[in-house]
């Protein structure tokens, strides 16, 4: 956990208010073997897993809601949502909490790799390959070339669909009501 204590540090240094410092920067994280990159500006932070509530009739993907400092966030598996084989959840998982949208949602993923800076000449847009193409493209914007390792680039725009929008803003409506109560 040190390892992701340091991740969180970074992140938040990354996350100051100059919009210049974030341009480039990305959370890295594995998914079965291949590594993502989501732009810093979306990241809010990275958090250990804890417990999820459940939400019955919901998209396998879509693992329930948790209560981060009292804000009801819904959960989503990005493995089961690139359609790869489920994992057991194990110390190395983590939830990086991202906000897109205007909406607040946790994404569980199992292991965070590092903070790269990739300057937009080493990206690539992404392949066309065709109705063969692979569930997880769709939410790849581009490809990422760091040394001799390539990342993908997603767009957290895409990970959500409209029915899945719709739980995201329920469980943010949740709070303000919440909030509006005190």
């Amino acid at each position: 956990m040190e390892e992701t204590n340091e991740l969180k540090r970074v992140a938040a240094d990354s996350g100051s208010d100059d919009d210049n410092n974030e341009k480039g920067k990305y959370m890295t994280f594995k998914s079965g073997n291949e590594y993502f990159g989501l732009e810093i500006q979306y990241v809010n932070e990275i958090i250990q897993m804890q417990e999820i509530t459940a939400i019955p009739e919901t998209e396998d993907y879509i693992k329930g809601l948790i209560n981060l400092r009292g804000k009801v966030v819904p959960v989503i598996d990005v493995r089961l949502r690139f359609k790869q084989e489920p994992l057991e959840y194990n110390d190395r998982t983590c939830i990086i909490v991202i906000k897109v949208k205007s909406a607040v949602v946790g994404l569980i993923v199992e292991k965070i790799a590092e903070v790269v800076e990739i300057n937009e000449d080493n990206i690539l847009p992404p392949p066309k390959i065709g109705h063969g193409e692979r569930a997880q493209n769709k939410y790849v914007y581009g490809i990422g070339k760091v040394g001799n390792a390539v990342k993908l680039l997603l767009d957290p725009d895409k990970l959500l669909n409209d029915e899945d929008l719709s739980i995201v803003e329920q469980a943010n409506d949740m709070n303000v009501d919440e909030e509006g109560e005190v």
